[in-house]
C-alpha cells in the first residue's frame, strides 16, 4: 500500500506546484478579501477543475464563509479541502470476481493511453492471479493490434486477435470463446477509438456490447473509459458522448503525472458522475494506482 500511495502523490506533483501550491499561498494567514475569491477561482480553472464545478466550489465557500463567519483565508482552505473531499465518491470494488469469465470493455478515443491502460490492467491482475485475456478488437487503427500484442507479450497475457479492418464484434466473439475453452477467469477488451463525434464509432461500441452480453451472462460487468489528464476539459466532452452510446461504470485516468490538470478529477466526479478507478502514475507496467480520495487530496496539499 505504501508504493501506491507513494505513486498517487507523485503522480501530482505537477498540479501541486503550479496550482495548488499557489492556492495554499493565497489562504495563508491574509484576511478574505474580494480579491480572494477572485485569484481562488482563477487557480481552480488553472487546474481543469471545470467553469461548472468551479463556481459550485467558489459558490459553497461563499456561503460557508457568510455562515461560519469565516474572516481569515486560513480557515477557508480547510474549508475548501472538505468541499473538494466531498466531490469524490467513496470507493466501491469493481463488479469483478465470483463468476467463471469477468468481461472489461475498455473505450476512448486514440491517443488517449487505452492501450498502455489495457495492458497495466492486464498485468495487474495477472500478478493476483487471474488468468487474463487481451481481445484486440481495435481493428481500424493501423498497427493497434500489433501494438496490444506487443504490450500483451510485456504483461505475461494471452491476446486473440483479427484482421486489420476486420469486425471488432467477430474478435471480441472469438476472444469470449477462447478464454472459456482456455479456462480463463477475465477477458479485457480493447475497442475501436476513432473520435468520438463519428457516429460509426459509436454504432460499432453498441455492437461489441452487445456481443459481450449476448455470450456472456451479465457482461459486460465494466467498462473503462480511459481519459488522457493532459487534454484537459476536452475530455469531459469525450466522456459525455461515449457515456450516451454505452454504459459506462468507471474512469481510467492516464498520464496524470505528465500534466497539472489533476483538478479534473472533481470536474469528472461531479459533471460526468462517474468514479475514477485507476490513475495512471508513470510509464512503467505496474504504474497504474487504484484511486483512492484521500491520498488524492492529501497529494494536492501537502
Amino acid at each position: 500500500m505504501a508504493k501506491i500511495t507513494h505513486s498517487i502523490k507523485d503522480s501530482l506533483t505537477r498540479t501541486r506546484n503550479a496550482v495548488f501550491s499557489r492556492i495554499a499561498g493565497l489562504l495563508g494567514a491574509s484576511q478574505v478579501t474580494d480579491a480572494t475569491w477572485d485569484e481562488l477561482e482563477e487557480l481552480l480553472i488553472q487546474a481543469d477543475v471545470g467553469v461548472e464545478t468551479t463556481l459550485y466550489l467558489v459558490e459553497r465557500l461563499h456561503q460557508r464563509a457568510r455562515d461560519e463567519a469565516i474572516l481569515q483565508a486560513d480557515t477557508l482552505q480547510r474549508a475548501l479541502r472538505e468541499e473538494m473531499r466531498a466531490l469524490l465518491p467513496e470507493p466501491s470494488p469493481l463488479d469483478l470476481g465470483g463468476r467463471p469469465l469477468d468481461v472489461i470493455l475498455v473505450i476512448g478515443v486514440n491517443g488517449s493511453g487505452k492501450t498502455t491502460s489495457i495492458a497495466k490492467l492486464a498485468y495487474r491482475y495477472r500478478q493476483r492471479g487471474r488468468r487474463v485475456l487481451l481481445a484486440a478488437a481495435d481493428t481500424f487503427r493501423a498497427a493497434a493490434v500489433d501494438q496490444l500484442e506487443i504490450w500483451a507479450r510485456r504483461a505475461g497475457v494471452d491476446i486473440v486477435r483479427g484482421p486489420e479492418g476486420g469486425d471488432p464484434g467477430a474478435v471480441l466473439f472469438d476472444a469470449l470463446q477462447a478464454a472459456q475453452s482456455r479456462g480463463m477467469d477475465m477477458a479485457i477488451a480493447d475497442t475501436a477509438g476513432r473520435l468520438h463525434t463519428q457516429y460509426n464509432l459509436m454504432a460499432e461500441l453498441r455492437k461489441v456490447r452487445r456481443v459481450a452480453e449476448n455470450n456472456v451472462a451479465g457482461a459486460p460487468h465494466e467498462t473503462l473509459l480511459v481519459l488522457d489528464a493532459t487534454t484537459g476539459q476536452n475530455a469531459l466532452s469525450q466522456a459525455r458522448h461515449f457515456q450516451e452510446a454505452v454504459k459506462v461504470t468507471g474512469v481510467v485516468l492516464a498520464k496524470l503525472d505528465s500534466t497539472a490538470r489533476g483538478g479534473m478529477v472533481f470536474a469528472i466526479a461531479r459533471e460526468l458522475g462517474l468514479p475514477v478507478r485507476f490513475v495512471g502514475t508513470g510509464e512503467k507496467m505496474d504504474d497504474l494506482a487504484p484511486f483512492d480520495a484521500d491520498t488524492f487530496m492529501e497529494g494536492l496539499f501537502t
